[in-house]
């Protein structure tokens, strides 16, 4: 996929805030920390589109990117990050929820993982979530390079009997940092743009 412009759009705090529909939505979800801002800015080859912080928690609002004028990127807050109060998960647990349920231009979800850690209670029931609403989702398994190469297939077979996917999903292994992944995760955005 050639990139040739992306843009910043909006933060957004509610669906009901969301702005119109205008082509094709790709989500990013996962814990806090996973690196999907990293990911997102990998993917546009840009280096500061989407804002990264070494403090988890950072993402509160679902912010969109649009990226060749066609599409959309939406990264929305991480899951699982104790500083956030009960109130403020709860409400962006529904958030998510309407917007996974109801958004008509959502295309594709992309829910990120950490290749190095067992999969939390809170990555099992997303991945349930996904599976029950028939959505297309790509699980990506982040920080490979943080682990030996012959440990990746055993680790992600291993994640992906945890979270009892289907045979629907795709799977990658990526790395942020290095770019491992990158062509692999695009051809299943562009597969799904074809729709």
């Amino acid at each position: 996929m050639k990139i040739t412009d992306v843009s910043y759009t909006g933060s957004y705090h509610a669906t009901q805030a969301f702005p119109a529909e205008r082509g094709p939505e790709f989500v990013f979800m996962g814990r806090s920390n996973v690196g999907k801002s990293s990911l997102i800015n990998r993917l546009v080859g840009r280096r500061n589109i989407a804002r990264t912080s070494n403090a988890p928690g950072k993402t509160r609002t679902a912010n969109f990117y649009a990226v060749n004028n066609e599409f959309f990127f939406v990264d929305v807050p991480g899951y699982g990050f104790a500083h956030v109060s009960k109130t403020e998960r709860g409400r962006w647990g529904s958030v998510i929820k309407d917007y996974l349920a109801n958004r008509q231009s959502l295309r594709g979800v992309v829910h990120l993982l950490d290749i190095r850690h067992t999969p939390s209670t809170e990555d099992r029931e997303t991945a349930l979530t996904l599976r029950e609403l028939q959505k297309p989702v790509c699980m990506v398994f982040n920080k490979v390079d943080k682990i030996k190469r012959g440990e990746v297939d055993t680790r992600i077979a291993d994640h992906l009997r945890v979270l009892s996917v289907d045979e629907r999903t795709a799977v990658v292994a990526f790395s942020a940092d290095k770019g491992l992944g990158k062509s692999s995760l695009w051809a299943w955005i562009q597969d799904l743009l074809l729709l």
